[in-house]
C-alpha cells in the first residue's frame, strides 16, 4: 500500500453512488437507443437486451415500461410521431414544412424511414398493414379533410408518396444528381410539386378546351 511522507496511508475516497435517471429520461433514452437499433439492424435484428444495453439498463426495464419489444418499436417507428408535426401546421405553411423535413441533415435519433422499417421487418405484412393504415389515418382521412377539394384523399396520399419517395432516394440510394444538386434547386422543385398538389388547377371540360383552341 502506497503511504504518505508522514508514513500514514492515504484516505480513500468516498466512492460515489451511480447517477439515476428519472422514469421519463429512461423511457427517452430508450426511446433514442430503439430508434437507432430498429432504423439499422430492424425489427428482428434487434433485441431488448441489446436497446437495454446501450442505455445501461436492465432488460426487464423495457418490458416494464413499453410492454413489449413490438410496442416499443410501433412507439418509436409509428408515422403518426413522425407526421404528427405536419398536422398542426396551417395548410398554406405546408410546402415550408416538407422541405425542411426533406433537406435537413438527419439527426441522431431521428425515427427511422417507415419504408425501411417494413422492409427490414420479417413480418413484413403485418408490418405493410400496420403503416397502411397508419397512412390512412395521417393522410387520406386527417391531411386529406384539411385541404378540401377534388380528389383531397388522392392530393394527400400523393404528398406522401412524394415525401418518402425523395427521403429514401436521398438518405439511402443516394442517386447521383439528387445527392448533388443544391439543395435551392431540389427546394424550388419540390415546392412546384407540393403547390400543385396543395392547389390544383381547376379542371377544364371538352368544351372549354374546344373554345380555346
Amino acid at each position: 500500500m502506497r503511504e504518505t511522507q508522514d508514513g500514514k496511508a492515504p484516505k480513500t475516497a468516498a466512492r460515489r453512488p451511480a447517477r439515476r435517471r428519472s422514469a421519463s429520461a429512461t423511457r427517452t433514452a430508450l426511446r433514442g437507443a430503439a430508434v437507432l437499433r430498429f432504423g439499422k439492424y430492424g425489427y428482428e435484428g434487434t433485441s431488448v437486451r441489446d436497446i437495454a444495453g446501450d442505455v445501461g439498463v436492465d432488460a426487464a426495464l423495457v418490458y416494464r415500461y413499453f410492454g413489449s419489444k413490438e410496442a416499443l418499436f410501433n412507439d418509436v417507428a409509428g408515422t403518426g410521431k413522425i407526421f404528427e408535426p405536419l398536422l398542426e401546421e396551417p395548410v398554406e405553411a405546408i410546402p415550408d414544412w416538407f422541405c425542411a423535413l426533406l433537406l435537413g441533415a438527419p439527426a441522431e435519433g431521428d425515427f427511422p424511414h417507415p419504408v425501411l422499417s417494413v422492409l427490414r421487418s420479417s413480418g413484413r405484412d403485418e408490418a405493410v398493414g400496420r403503416l397502411r393504415a397508419e397512412f390512412t389515418e395521417v393522410f387520406s382521412s386527417r391531411l386529406a379533410a384539411r385541404l378540401g377539394g377534388p380528389d383531397a384523399d388522392l392530393r394527400a396520399e400523393l404528398l406522401a408518396a412524394w415525401m418518402l419517395g425523395t427521403s429514401l432516394l436521398r438518405t439511402e440510394i443516394r442517386p447521383p444528381a439528387l445527392v448533388s444538386a443544391p439543395d435551392a434547386t431540389v427546394e424550388r422543385y419540390l415546392r412546384a410539386g407540393i403547390e400543385v398538389l396543395l392547389n390544383p388547377a381547376p379542371e377544364r371540360d371538352d368544351e372549354q378546351e374546344a373554345r380555346e383552341e
